[in-house]
């Protein structure tokens, strides 16, 4: 569930075509610079089938279709998809409510990486990547632009974890949808007009801890997932009236689930 861990040598589940399903439930921040929070359902998969490799995103998913040799470098070519709903629905504070509620954007583009197996132990792998998102909802019509590094290692036979850090960069149809507040929505909800512009939106660290219930992470079944997460809203988003006056620039998220590996 955490990653695709190096082979120990031994016969391993993630050396061939495999699925992770976790089911669990989070929490976090009722949309991008809210300081209110809700708790809500999730579903994770991680896997390989037919030689394509799947990662999971936030309400979404990346396919890289490149087929990696023995050594220990690799490269990403793929294809990431999410769905953002932000402040499409589970708005908590009624003045931005008052601004009224977005549409959510469906938002396709390359992934791309590259990652290094071994660094500190033969275990362990570093990575960078990013994916390139491109609305084709028509909800903002925006680009955005998110690399960042991650690191996976295990600390036993049935214990693993990912660390992973990143930004976001947003261009001006994606930060004026999401954070400006036309003069509508300012005389709507008395919050101040504000217009957006392209530029970092947020930085975020992410821990995934996988913990295998049998203490044997290479040989499938199930596992126990903890993810934590801390995004900080950075520039425009951070200056929008939507978190600098309602919210707060301060981002937590945090969820806990059961996974299978087969």
């Amino acid at each position: 569930m955490v990653g695709d861990l190096p082979s120990s040598g031994e016969e391993s589940v993630f050396e061939g075509d495999y699925l992770s399903v976790g089911i669990g439930g989070a929490i976090g921040p009722s949309y991008d610079g809210s300081d209110d929070y809700f708790a809500y359902p999730g579903v994770l998969v991680r896997g390989k089938l037919l030689g394509v490799s799947i990662a999971p995103r936030a309400t979404g998913f990346a396919l890289d279709f490149i087929k990696d040799g023995d050594g220990p470098l690799g490269f990403d070519f793929g294809l990431a998809m999410r769905l953002r709903s932000n402040r499409a629905g589970s708005i908590k504070d009624p003045v931005v409510v008052a601004a009224g509620k977005l549409s959510r954007a469906l938002e396709v583009g390359p992934n791309i990486g590259i990652e290094y197996e071994g660094l500190l132990n033969p275990y362990d792998e570093l990575s960078f990547g990013s994916d390139i998102l491109f609305d084709i909802s028509g909800a903002q019509s925006g680009m955005t632009l998110a690399p960042g590094f991650s690191y996976v290692t295990p600390f036993s036979r049935g214990i693993a974890a990912q660390l992973s850090v990143g930004v976001q960069y947003a261009d001006k149809h994606y930060s004026d949808y999401y954070y400006s507040v036309s003069s509508a929505q300012s005389e709507d909800s008395g919050l101040p007009e504000f217009t957006a512009n392209s530029g970092f939106t947020k930085a975020s660290a992410t821990l995934v801890i996988g913990v295998d219930l049998n203490g044997n992470l290479e040989d499938g079944g199930f596992a126990l997932v903890f993810i934590g997460s801390y995004n900080r809203m950075l520039a425009d988003a951070k200056r929008s009236p939507f978190t600098s006056i309602r919210g707060d620039a301060n981002q937590w998220f945090g969820a806990f689930g059961v996974g299978y590996t087969f």
